[in-house]
């Protein structure tokens, strides 16, 4: 199902990024532990995942874990990291099938070597499908990912592989790690908050954003259309009139 139809902008909506925020509430409001409104959010994720490949969404980043979700309780990160481990190792398999290709951003490095390795061999396994680029934000600051570029192309400069004068903004997309992918069209963050929380700063500079009050674990493909149908109104300028 293609999604530029009725679209003002004539634009397709290629790049979904979601904030994926809520599954405390949820568990909350439900009589759950934390641990299963994860899990129902880990359901979610798959929704997600399906819905995007129906409206022909070629890329879609997920903000699955920040850098500042460590400071959590430590039962709850490694009830996270459980669960991501298990669904790495174990639904690799549906991805496959579905045509989704992994990728993963942040410092992943962090939450130890059986986790890396396991995000490893997903990300081999499902490197030559192209339906849809599934890009998970792990361990994962903005912040943090833009000073990264910016020390790297210090490093450039000192080592005389390039002049100041050159680097442009250009050069320092090509630096973050999100270069291989297009900016996003759109952010959506679910449960009513509205803020970015260091989410892909650099990216973010001309995409639409679009707040949803629906807790995470209960977002549906009926939510996702809705982000299809609100990116569809959006008339997007970059700074410019329509002539």
């Amino acid at each position: 199902m293609g999604n530029g139809v009725g679209n003002p902008s004539g634009k397709k909506l290629r790049h979904v990024a979601v904030i994926m925020d809520g599954n405390a509430r949820w568990a909350c409001q439900n009589g759950q532990s934390v641990a299963e409104g994860h899990r129902q959010g880990a359901a979610a994720v798959q929704r997600c995942i399906a819905a995007a490949i129906k409206h022909d969404v070629p890329y879609l980043t997920l903000y699955a874990f920040s850098s500042e979700n460590w400071r959590r309780a430590p039962e709850e990160v490694a009830a996270l990291t459980a669960l991501l481990s298990y669904y790495l190792s174990e639904k690799v398999g549906e991805l496959v099938e579905q045509g989704v290709r992994l990728k993963v951003i942040g410092e992943p490095e962090r939450f130890g070597g059986e986790i890396g390795a396991t995000i490893a061999a997903a990300e081999r396994r499902t490197a030559l499908n192209n339906k849809l680029c599934l890009t998970l934000a792990l361990s994962y600051g903005s912040r943090s990912e833009i000073a990264n570029a910016c020390r790297h192309l210090a490093q450039e400069v000192a080592a005389g592989r390039c002049a100041p004068a050159s680097i442009d903004e250009g050069a320092v997309a090509a630096s973050l790690q999100t270069a291989a992918l297009p900016d996003p069209d759109i952010i959506v963050r679910t449960s009513g908050e509205k803020r970015l929380s260091n989410f892909l700063l650099w990216q973010a500079a001309y995409a639409e954003l679009l707040f949803l009050d629906v807790l995470w674990p209960d977002f549906s493909e009926q939510d996702f259309e809705h982000v299809v149908h609100y990116f569809a109104t959006r008339q997007r300028r970059f700074g410019g009139r329509p002539s």
